[in-house]
């Protein structure tokens, strides 16, 4: 394979003496004819786009030049790729674009081409661009895209969206915001956008790549608007093949249009651009254009150059002007150094601005957090539930009220809890593999009856599930989406980390992924399904910064949680993931069978403010005199602890069950509060030991200064049998009784 990162320097000459060597013709073309026979580019947008191309070069020149004496701290650069400032001139300024890390040109091409700034012209505005780019390259809050936090190519004024994750991994966002433009969100939008995302060909056999390519083209073949075009940027070593491996992975795809292009020729790709554009337009159809771009300039430590002369885009521009009689080697060149002083003028300015300097400045667009705004929210859904909406209600639920019915179990709570979303929010979508037939465990039963088009099924993947709430979240609406378990979520923990709950954090609080992901989950009585369908692990849930983690353990709480991760979704942009323990969906009885203890009337709409569940706020039962022992757990051991502690109230011990709600964030005030009234405290984790939330709450105890004695029950360090043998690892009710006693008896 021919090496093609080379060094600045030798890039720097090479462009100089390639240039040098053109020829000028004898006629020349009036800028505004075709710059080349048959193409769509003219001469005068060639050289508009070649300072682009130009400010591009200089801009990946400039980050080395940083780097040299430690202001710059990134070098990832654009070399090789800036034939894209011809895609971005095919496209329009309002169309939303999720752009790969070797963009500069795109980006310089959209800031110059922007409309609406007053007193600047397209020159001015690509100093402004250049500055913009190394804002990020030495991390000034001033940066755009990420006020200093990333070097990402993002921009809210000019519709860029921070692409965040791995190569490929912003496609299924890209994808689910394709299919949800034609929805009534807030997005900022026409409603004749398209939505373009750019990728490296290392991404195009990424499994998140296929995700999005499989949801494009599943829609499009079936007729449902899809407008979105991929620019797969191939800089491999079959770049320049029309039917390399790339195009294997691309081409002939159902429901997807496929074309191919010279990335490094710009009227070649200006032309293929311009016609993907216009017939994903008008068409609302999916395409994607594979570009044959080259890797030009590596990061420090890269090998030394080929001796063979690499493709260069910059050189192929300057070519197509000097042919054309529009500019002279020599116009070339001076002009190439008169960019190079501006965007090296523009990189002095900003080495001074200011930086980062407090983990508060960090974290202030991380994840909002407004409680009495996310209280009020519901209190205004309850009004609107009992008042004007009350008609409107009645129907949705056919006459037959929650209220009216009955205790109702978990699952049937969590149902009548998404139809009231359904009825009360027209942006609220519900989606996931076989919800409109009730889910895997029935909880959505009915709601495709009651919410139309708003409740719908989607592939089993659990990246195509979350790319789409993605994209929805992005595109103003409330995604709650629904996968199979806690096993799925581990192949897509990328999505939630870093697009979900990195997009806010990234873009400075300019963009947001409100989202509730609901997740039926935790383990359940002897081991049904295997290790797969009793996943007891959310480790990496709660090593996620920003999201949170509800688990409702009961049917009283599980609308009142529900309503407050769909409020702070909605005021405050919110990821929750609404984690619901399967064993307890149809469980009627708590302490002896017949006694309906574990189910709970449906609140009427004017107890909702009273019932309502802040966001890190445990729920306490106190059994005896409640002085004794404080038993911390969640989910099925809440159920557990309080047969446990009903037993040791018997025998004359009182106990604090902490039903702790939110695994993220932590009950912390409640959990300390509680744990020193009686200085004896029993973690019951049904997660893993190692790993486990008792890990947390074990901190949380120390953080808290308490003083007392603390043991800890947890499921052991293996996966779940199937079977009986799942009893030797999961938590049970002996092993709980086991470690009360041994705590009381201190």
């Amino acid at each position: 394979m021919l090496n093609r990162v080379t060094t600045p320097q030798n890039l720097d000459e090479r462009f100089r003496d390639a240039v040098s060597a053109l020829r000028s013709p004898e006629s020349r073309r009036d800028p505004g004819d075709p710059v080349r026979d048959g193409s769509t580019l003219t001469g005068a947008r060639t050289r508009e786009l070649f300072d682009a191309q130009l400010t591009a070069r200089h801009l990946d020149l400039a980050a080395r030049w940083l780097r040299s004496f430690n202001e710059g701290f990134t070098t990832t650069g654009s070399s090789g790729h800036e034939g894209n400032a011809a895609v971005a001139a095919a496209l329009r300024g309002d169309d939303p674009a999720f752009l790969h890390h070797r963009s500069a040109a795109f980006y310089c091409v959209r800031a110059a081409d922007r409309a609406g700034t007053t007193g600047s012209d397209p020159g001015r505005r690509l100093e402004d661009a250049a500055r913009d780019v190394l804002r990020g390259v030495v991390a000034s809050v001033r940066d755009p895209a990420t006020g200093g936090r990333d070097k990402l190519f993002g921009n809210p004024e000019l519709h860029l969206l921070p692409a965040i994750s791995t190569p490929g991994g912003h496609l299924p966002r890209a994808a689910g915001l394709a299919r949800s433009l034609s929805r009534a969100g807030t997005a900022p939008w026409p409603a004749d956008a398209i939505v373009v995302a750019s990728f490296g060909d290392a991404g195009a056999s990424g499994p998140a790549a296929a995700a999005a390519l499989e949801m494009a083209g599943r829609a499009g073949a079936e007729g449902k608007p899809v407008p979105l075009l991929l620019i797969c940027e191939d800089n491999g070593p079959d770049a320049t093949d029309p039917d390399g491996w790339p195009a294997v992975l691309l081409r002939g795809r159902p429901g997807l249009r496929y074309s191919f292009a010279d990335g490094c020729d710009l009227a070649a790709t200006h032309d293929a651009a311009v016609e993907a554009a216009g017939f994903v337009r008008a068409e609302r159809r999916p395409a994607v254009l594979r570009l044959a771009t080259v890797h030009l300039l590596g990061q420090a430590g890269d090998p030394e150059p080929a001796p063979e002369d690499p493709r260069d885009p910059l050189i192929g521009t300057a070519r197509l002007l000097v042919e054309a009689g529009l500019l002279g080697p020599d116009d070339v060149i001076t002009r190439y150094d008169e960019v190079g002083w501006q965007v090296r003028k523009a990189a002095e300015e900003v080495l001074g601005e200011p930086k980062l300097a407090s983990i508060g400045e960090i974290v202030a667009s991380l994840a909002p957090r407004r409680p009495l705004r996310v209280a009020h929210a519901v209190a205004e859904a309850a009004e609107r539930a009992a008042g004007p909406g009350a008609a409107a209600r009645a129907q949705v639920f056919g006459g037959q009220l929650p209220e009216h019915a009955g205790p109702l179990t978990l699952a049937q709570t969590l149902n009548a809890g998404l139809t009231e979303a359904l009825a009360a929010d027209p942006t609220l979508l519900v989606f996931g593999p076989g919800v409109t037939g009730g889910g895997p465990h029935g909880v959505t039963t009915g709601l495709r009856e009651r919410g139309g088009d708003r409740v719908l099924d989607t592939p089993p993947d659990v990246t195509t599930v979350l790319g789409l709430a993605l994209g929805a979240g992005t595109a103003g609406l409330i995604p709650v989406p629904e996968i199979t378990g806690l096993a799925a979520l581990h192949t897509a923990t990328e999505q939630l980390r870093i697009e979900a709950a990195g997009m806010s954090l990234l873009s400075s609080g300019s963009y947001r992924n409100p989202m509730v992901l609901r997740v039926p989950g935790l383990a359940q009585p002897l081991g049904l399904g295997g290790h797969l369908a009793n996943d007891n692990s959310v480790a990496m849930l709660r090593d996620i910064p920003g999201i949170v983690v509800a688990v409702p353990a009961r049917a009283a709480d599980a609308a009142p949680m529900l309503r407050t991760c769909l409020a702070a979704a909605a005021v405050d942009g919110t990821v929750s993931v609404f984690l619901e323990p399967v064993a307890l969906y149809q469980t009627r009885d708590l302490y002896q069978q017949g006694d309906s203890e574990w189910t709970a009337a449906y609140p009427e709409p004017s107890g909702w403010a009273g019932e309502h569940v802040p966001i890190g706020r445990a729920r306490i039962y106190g059994l005896g005199t409640a002085q004794d022992l404080t038993i911390v757990t969640y989910g099925n051991g809440v159920r557990m602890s309080l047969r446990v502690a009903a037993q040791l109230a018997a025998d004359g011990y009182g106990s604090r069950v902490v039903d702790l709600r939110w695994l993220s964030p932590l009950p912390v005030a409640d959990l300390v509060r509680e744990a020193s009234v009686t200085g004896r405290v029993l973690i019951v984790d049904e997660t893993r030991r190692s790993g486990g939330v008792g890990e947390g709450v074990l901190a949380a105890l120390v953080d808290g200064a308490f003083v007392g004695s603390v043991r800890r029950v947890a499921a052991a360090d293996a996966p779940v049998p199937l079977g009986p043998a799942a009893e030797q690892v999961l938590v049970g009710e002996d092993a709980i009784t086991q470690g009360a006693h041994a705590l009381l008896a201190r």
